[in-house]
């Protein structure tokens, strides 16, 4: 069953957020997808660590998370978050969570039956994937972030996914950039992508440094 969260940005709701994603690794489904971008553009900042959940950007496995909002829903896209929301619609948090759904007894026996094929069929293991949020911050106030966000999504290699980014303001003007991607842990390394494509020629030009947020193992 569903979760809906009124305002995902309350210290209620990003608990229950936090709980509902102890035990997966997405919103839903098995890989990144729209309800991932919906709920990371829905939240106005980065969540504190305690979190630690939250802060991975995406989910695993349930029937989804639902953000009741002018901000955003499961079906927006990447955008600016919308209006704040009244002490009545915090205040009924509780009542809009529906169940932070334990596995059916169907998903338990659909995910037994899928890894018992993998067994009996002898394939080798998937290599293993992370997902991570990263902070790229520029040089200046004038700084242009449109071509900042090019110059980091020009970046292309093997294993190397971009997700969703937003703006967040650091102070005195200037806006730091947060990304979410999601990588093949055999085939990129972060330090290296960092180090050799991101705060080097051309893309320095507009980048002044690159910091890991969250990494999370899917």
């Amino acid at each position: 069953m569903a979760v809906v969260l009124s305002n995902v940005n309350s210290e209620a709701s990003l608990q229950k957020l936090n709980d509902y994603l102890l035990t997966r690794s997405y919103i839903t489904g098995y890989q990144a997808s729209k309800d991932d971008m919906a709920v990371f553009t829905a939240l106005s900042s980065t969540p504190p660590s305690s979190y630690v959940n939250v802060t991975s950007g995406v989910t695993a496995k349930g029937e989804g998370i639902k953000v009741e909002s002018s901000a955003c829903s499961v079906a927006s896209t990447p955008g600016v978050t919308g209006q704040k929301p009244s002490a009545a619609d915090e205040d009924d948090d509780d009542d809009d969570v529906d169940l932070f759904g334990e596995e059916t007894e169907a998903e338990r026996a659909a995910a037994e039956a899928r890894a018992a094929a993998v067994k009996a069929s002898g394939k080798k293991k998937e290599s293993g994937k992370s997902s991570v949020l990263l902070d790229v911050k520029p040089w200046d106030d004038e700084t242009d972030m449109q071509k900042l966000e090019e110059a980091v999504r020009s970046v292309k290699m093997e294993g190397l996914l971009w997700g969703a980014s937003k703006l967040v303001p650091v102070g005195y003007g200037i806006k730091k950039m947060q990304i979410m991607m999601t990588i093949v842990d055999d085939l990129v390394s972060v330090d290296n992508l960092i180090e050799d494509h991101l705060c080097t020629e051309p893309a320095n030009e507009y980048i002044q440094s690159c910091d890991i947020v969250a990494f999370n193992k899917i």
